[in-house]
């Protein structure tokens, strides 16, 4: 997992383990890093800021022994992503859940990405997750466009325990997601998760009935959904979505399978937007709340 950031950064840790660098050498080390972090998937503009940042750092290392060798070096070079990255807050979610609880209203949250992405599956996960902080939840079966989209997320939801409001194929996105919004605050229930089309590419129509729904269901939340393996391809994707419909936070999946790790990074300084949760594995409870140290770890091949 993110095995190609892992070697750009040890790349650079080799060199850092015994003694100080020259100006020169600290040039020569940072285009290097560049390089590769481009060639994993890392966003152009963040590649540079990523190396502005390493080469501020590699000049104020003093001359020393590091106690655990290249171990040490690596978490030194690995703190150079916290200045791109953005996480989000799990409980800061549950808190305005809990607000909105109080008021007897439902929280609201619209998913959108691009077809492919995992988002139906993370709209199950976040459900059963939200289910077991004590939030029951009401999912929105708004994608009515792909064959076999509404079969999917009734089969997943109910491995989790969790309703689903559908209609036919063909029926109108926004009208299904506003019904479950008026089902849910009939029945008192705090969450609604609406889970939309998408596309293999991102097109006007996709983004003109995201539109639509955010203006019709007027929602608490938008909440990005991105493919980790697409990698630049998700940092765009993200990016459109945001300019058209207006993102408040990006779950990113199958970052259990992708073994560059740009996305991971670059998606989050592209968009301006912090990373709230990450998909794990396949399973219902693979979705884990995002964070710095989280990445840093799974980067530096620990759990």
């Amino acid at each position: 997992m993110l095995d190609g950031i892992r070697r750009a950064l040890e790349s650079v840790a080799e060199a850092l383990k015994t003694r100080r660098l020259s100006e020169e050498e600290v040039r020569e080390h940072v285009e290097e890093f560049k390089l590769m972090l481009i060639s994993n998937d890392v966003a152009v503009e963040v590649a540079e800021r990523l190396g502005e940042e390493l080469a501020e750092r590699l000049r104020l290392i003093r001359v020393r022994r590091f106690g655990d060798g290249e171990g040490e070096v690596m978490e030194l070079v690995a703190g150079v992503l916290d200045s791109v990255i953005r996480e989000g807050s799990l409980d800061d979610l549950l808190r305005r859940i809990r607000e909105k609880a109080s008021m007897g209203e439902p929280f609201v949250i619209l998913f959108v990405g691009p077809n492919g992405g995992g988002k139906t599956t993370t709209v199950v996960k976040l459900a059963r997750l939200l289910q077991r902080h004590g939030f029951k939840c009401l999912i929105a079966a708004s994608d009515t466009f792909r064959a076999g989209a509404i079969e999917q997320l009734q089969r997943l939801a109910s491995e989790a325990g969790v309703r689903v409001v559908c209609q036919r194929y063909g029926a109108d996105p926004a009208a299904v997601a506003m019904d479950t919004v008026m089902s849910a605050r009939a029945n008192r229930i705090p969450v609604v998760l609406i889970d939309t089309a998408g596309r293999t590419e991102v097109d006007h129509n996709l983004l003109e009935e995201m539109r639509k729904i955010k203006r019709v269901v007027g929602p608490d939340l938008v909440i990005y959904v991105g493919d980790a393996l697409a990698g630049n391809a998700a940092v765009e994707q993200a990016r459109r979505f945001d300019e058209y419909v207006g993102v408040d936070y990006i779950i990113l999946a199958k970052l259990d399978a992708d073994a560059r790790g740009g996305s991971a990074i670059s998606i989050s300084y592209v968009t301006g937007k912090p990373v709230l949760f990450v998909g794990t594995g396949q399973g219902l409870d693979d979705l884990e709340p995002f964070t710095k140290d989280l990445l840093k770890r799974l980067i530096l091949g620990r759990r």
